[in-house]
């Protein structure tokens, strides 16, 4: 909770000239910005800056540090100062370490999780390791990239093959690395559909669930234990003097390279090289090739066929959102009405708001849930879990927040999409 001391001393950072480098890590501010959509939000994110999935009228969010306030005003857009965070402090964790921050679980803890329930529910859960992270394929460390297959098996379930014959929901947290409550959601999912009323839903559906789709990401976050580390990248190492890696979220080959991403290596929506030079985004992708059947012909407003099945849910945080296709545009795609009822009616059982990335925030492009939809014709949906401010607000709830908060919501929400994925359109 700021202080007033912590206050008057954020506000002064607004009117000073910029400190000289501090030694050691720094506190890092979430700053209000106008930025009305349009114009104005579209070049915001066009220079680089860490701009939040979150709205309130014709304000933006953007994190950053003791300079940041100033670089905003160079490039004409004034700031206030809405939060501060205290600066990560990194360590060495133990390999043996299964939580940080209060009760997170690890990347070592969730990959483990996974295989604990496939060995105690042996009739319903399959984990595929379906490709390793950045830093493994460098030989320093990483991870693989699991996701467990839960259904009541039967003859060619959980096959990686797009004519399996149940639809098939695909549910991933962790895109961006910070996003510490999406992660969660996913560990809880994974528990209710194996000990719940939600297992006797998947006699005729398959549920993928992918909790952590950025380990080495999430290894970083992790290493500030109770100040956890704010990395939203992956961790392929291409910036020297700011936050390492590739933006996951603006790599993806649909649309890459256009609005709401960085061509600038420190920035934090970096897009990369080139579109899906990330291992983690090849991975994914080739994943979803194996998964789902290709039903929509090329171009933008091409519709997909009637008979598509599936849906594919990427949890992220915060500003309470259920954002679907177009990312990229305001263009509406050929599935439009189909995917805001889905939209709509998630968005009815949690209080979010659901559209068009364009219609609510801003657009971006690169992202998965474009890619899907582009590639494949498959329903696809961002939530942005969580408020913005508040003791449950924010990147870093307390761990109980995830029970008593945010889990109440979402629940319901992961239901309706366990229902849509039957026959979306």
């Amino acid at each position: 909770m700021r202080t007033a001391v912590a206050l008057l001393a954020c506000l002064a950072l607004l009117f000073s000239p910029a400190p000289a480098p501090a030694e050691g890590p720094q506190a890092t501010y979430v700053l209000r910005v106008p930025a009305p959509m349009g114009e104005s939000a579209q070049r915001l994110l066009g220079l680089g800056y860490d701009v939040l999935e979150q709205r309130d009228g014709d304000d933006l969010f953007v994190v950053g540090d003791p300079r940041t306030s100033q670089e905003l005003r160079a490039d004409g857009f004034p700031s206030t100062v809405e939060t501060a965070m205290p600066p990560a402090q990194w360590a060495p964790r133990s390999l043996g370490d299964t939580t940080y921050y209060g009760g997170y679980r690890t990347i070592t803890a969730h990959l483990a999780h996974l295989d604990e329930v496939a060995r105690a529910h042996p009739g319903l859960a399959t984990v595929v390791d379906y490709g390793d992270s950045w830093r493994k394929t460098q030989g320093s460390g990483g991870h693989d990239l699991k996701a467990i297959c839960i259904t009541r098996n039967s003859p060619g379930d959980c096959a990686l093959t797009p004519t399996a014959p149940k639809p098939r929901l695909f549910v991933m947290g962790q895109l961006h690395a910070r996003e510490i409550t999406t992660g969660d959601m996913a560990w809880r999912f994974v528990d209710d559909l194996v000990g719940s009323d939600l297992t006797a839903m998947l006699a005729d559906l398959e549920v993928w669930v992918v909790p952590i789709a950025n380990p080495d990401g999430v290894e970083i976050v992790e290493s500030g234990g109770d100040l956890p580390v704010l990395q939203r990248k992956n961790a392929n190492g291409t910036c020297t003097s700011g936050p390492r890696g590739v933006d996951l979220n603006r790599n993806a080959g649909s649309h890459w390279g256009e609005v709401g991403s960085s061509t600038n290596k420190c920035s934090e929506t970096y897009r990369g090289s080139r579109a899906d030079s990330e291992v983690e985004v090849q991975a994914l992708e080739s994943l979803w090739r194996k998964l789902y059947r290709d039903t929509r012909a090329p171009g933008d407003t091409a519709a997909a066929s009637a008979d598509t099945t599936g849906a594919v849910i990427s949890m992220h945080s915060y500003g309470d959102y259920v954002l679907f296709p177009w990312g990229w545009s305001t263009q509406k795609t050929g599935n439009d009405a189909a995917l805001r009822r889905i939209a709509n009616d998630m968005a009815a059982l949690s209080g979010f708001t659901a559209g068009q990335p364009g219609e609510v925030l801003y657009n971006a492009s690169g992202a998965t849930d474009d890619w899907v939809y582009d590639d494949l014709g498959v329903p696809s949906f961002v939530w942005e879990i969580g408020a913005g401010f508040g003791r449950c607000g924010g990147f870093l709830p307390p761990f109980s927040c995830q029970k008593d908060v945010h889990w109440p919501k979402v629940r319901p929400m992961l239901v309706s999409a366990m229902n849509a994925a039957k026959r979306p359109y």
